[in-house]
């Protein structure tokens, strides 16, 4: 694809194809974005910002409603994820960002089935150790997706996620995540039993 030039929106969150997100936008300048974004049915780029800077690889946002409008201005809108980009230049023009961006593609490397068996198996004991309920959204999932809704569903580290979001095939993001969760599980475990014992410990008034 050819490159194309994108106002973008560097926030400490990282933004994965195909997820979900609410924003509240206050900024004069991301306001009059999201207008300029609504009138022209155009995406904005969303990149995580870092202390550094922002990372070079981003996810571009498309607006799917404006939930909220504020007297003052402000609004809040609810965005979805749809393609990841790589920042080739940068454009500091007042008052908005914008970069010359190059969208990315996935290889195509077959995943392993058994490797796919473990993720959900080993995401399902997550999100109910964090959410004490049963994650019911995998089947909703085609096999080429299914990384970047687990990724987006679990309060991983915005880092790994940045990391997933990065990768260029949906079988190394798949490889990836099993050997994260795998790690974090037993943490979790530990939380878990640590605030059951917790609970347990209280007297009851009388």
């Amino acid at each position: 694809m050819p490159s194309v030039r994108l106002p973008l929106f560097p926030l400490n969150v990282v933004l994965l194809p195909g997820a979900d997100m609410p924003l509240h936008i206050f900024e004069p300048r991301y306001r009059q974005m999201v207008r300029d974004c609504m009138e022209t049915k155009s995406p904005f780029g969303m990149v995580l910002a870092l202390p550094s800077g922002m990372a070079g690889t981003g996810c571009t946002a498309e607006i799917l409603e404006v939930t909220n409008r504020y007297h003052d201005g402000r609004c809040d809108i609810l965005i979805i994820g749809r393609e990841p980009f790589r920042v080739v230049e940068l454009f500091p023009e007042q008052p908005l960002l914008h970069g010359e961006i190059d969208y990315l593609e996935d290889r195509p490397v077959p995943a392993n089935p058994q490797v796919l068996r473990e993720l959900i198996d080993v995401y399902e004991i997550c999100h109910t150790l964090i959410f004490d309920d049963y994650p019911r959204d995998c089947d909703k999932a085609t096999e080429t997706e299914i990384s970047y809704r687990i990724a987006c569903k679990l309060p991983m580290d915005l880092l790994w996620k940045q990391r997933v979001l990065e990768l260029r095939s949906e079988a190394e993001r798949q490889e990836r995540l099993v050997a994260y969760l795998r790690e974090w599980a037993p943490h979790l475990q530990k939380e878990d039993s640590l605030r059951a014992r917790a609970a347990g410990s209280g007297h009851a008034l009388n």
